[in-house]
């Protein structure tokens, strides 16, 4: 198999359009700007994969850094016959792999993350924006979508990672297998199952909401017979109503 080989870093600077082989040759080379390229082309889905193992933002973007260090180190091991997002793959299922190995020795416990960083500013400048969708709906989409990733970190971890690379990057069986370095049946089970659950626990809270839809108990039964009884009329007036209107 053939490797990457460093070469002296071209006087051009590196294009969007440069193929990941290429990127890799230059940064092989010491090229940090194509290195900058890979990453940014490639960031999305590792902060995900490292993500879907780690179950908290700040500690998967450290983790992909570190595992971006180890992979700068190492482009030129690179072998142009794999992809490259692959290859950075195993190298951030590894680096957060050993983290969480780290933190089940020292006991640490890290709680979910309520919200993404910088979300809170995010929202100022769409209400600051009169082209942006309406405050109501971007808290309504944030809001469903802290509600699913949050049933997808409660995902048994061989299986998360696998609903992560297939569902929502759509890796073909075969990438999610060579990443994970695991069978492909075993991607297909995995990923099968992850689903199954994922509709099972989704199906469980929208059966509990429909149950709780339109509620009518407690302040608004109470608003409501306040007011009715405030507009029926005294006892005596509509008794006296009554005999007027009795015929002889």
């Amino acid at each position: 198999m053939s490797h990457i080989a460093p070469t002296p870093t071209p006087s051009c600077p590196p294009s969007p359009q440069d193929s990941d082989a290429g990127l890799a040759a230059r940064a092989a080379g010491g090229d940090a700007q194509a290195f900058a390229l890979i990453m940014r082309r490639h960031n999305q889905l590792l902060f995900r994969t490292a993500r879907s193992i780690l179950r908290n933002d700040d500690e998967a973007e450290d983790a992909l850094q570190e595992a971006y260090l180890r992979a700068w180190r190492a482009i030129g091991s690179f072998r142009e016959e794999a992809r490259l997002s692959t290859w950075l793959a195993r190298i951030v299922i590894n680096e957060a792999l050993g983290r969480l190995r780290k933190r089940a020795r020292a006991g640490v416990v890290v709680p979910f993350a309520a919200a993404e960083p910088g979300e809170a500013c995010r929202e100022e400048e769409a209400m600051a924006d009169p082209t942006a969708e309406p405050p109501e709906a971007a808290a309504m989409r944030g809001e469903l979508r802290r509600f699913l990733e949050r049933r997808i970190d409660e995902l048994p971890a061989q299986f998360r990672t696998v609903f992560i690379l297939r569902d929502v990057e759509e890796m073909t069986v075969e990438e999610t297998a060579e990443c994970l370095d695991i069978p492909a049946a075993t991607v297909r089970t995995r990923a099968f199952r992850a689903r199954a659950l994922l509709r099972e626990s989704l199906a469980r809270d929208i059966d509990f909401a429909t149950l709780r839809a339109f509620e009518f108990a407690g302040e608004r039964c109470d608003r409501i017979v306040a007011a009715v009884l405030v507009r029926l009329p005294a006892p005596d007036a509509e008794h006296g109503a009554e005999q007027a209107g009795t015929p002889e």
